[in-house]
């Protein structure tokens, strides 16, 4: 018996639009497989996990929150956001997963830099596409246009593809097992 799909639940966290992460559904399902549905309810800018001493948001605090608000048969949640990001050992980061909680999130902030409106879209597309596939289970690729590889910078997400490379698609085969 097939199992049934697995649901991406995509939240907009302060600007981001319902139809900005809408243009995520697509390429998640095509690259990943997954189904994502964009929450009617889109939440408040995350001012609760905003550290003043680095003057960012903390990854952590937005991921405990996105992951309270899964219901029954949603199976992951994604927030998108504008506001800067970090992690303790980490200046910023475009985004974080946490495959135990089953929630992601990630910024337009530093996405933003030296993009166009296009630029910007694929950006974002190709880094939702690098969260799911955590949360997933893959894990970082060394091969640098790969989907899963560790994107440092915007121009990282330029250079990488929208797609998983074979090794990081065979790995995903076999955890969809």
């Amino acid at each position: 018996m097939p199992q049934p799909q697995k649901l991406l639940l995509l939240v907009p966290l302060g600007s981001p639009t319902p139809v900005l992460l809408k243009e995520l559904e697509g390429p998640i399902s095509l690259q990943l497989g997954l189904a994502s549905v964009v929450s009617k309810a889109s939440l408040p800018a995350p001012t609760y996990a905003f550290n003043k001493d680095r003057g960012q948001y903390h990854c952590n605090a937005i991921m405990r929150r996105l992951a309270g608000l899964l219901e029954p048969g949603q199976s992951m949640v994604l927030g998108v956001t504008d506001v800067d990001l970090f992690v303790p050992d980490s200046p910023f980061v475009l985004g974080e997963a946490d495959r135990e909680s089953k929630s992601a999130v990630l910024s337009l902030f530093r996405l933003r830099q030296g993009a166009d409106g296009e630029q910007l879209r694929r950006r974002l597309q190709v880094e939702a596409v690098h969260q799911a596939g955590h949360l997933l289970g893959l894990s970082y690729c060394e091969d640098a246009r790969c989907v899963m590889f560790f994107s440092q910078t915007p121009q990282d997400c330029d250079r990488k593809q929208l797609s998983l490379c074979n090794n990081c698609r065979n790995e995903l085969n076999k955890l969809n097992r």
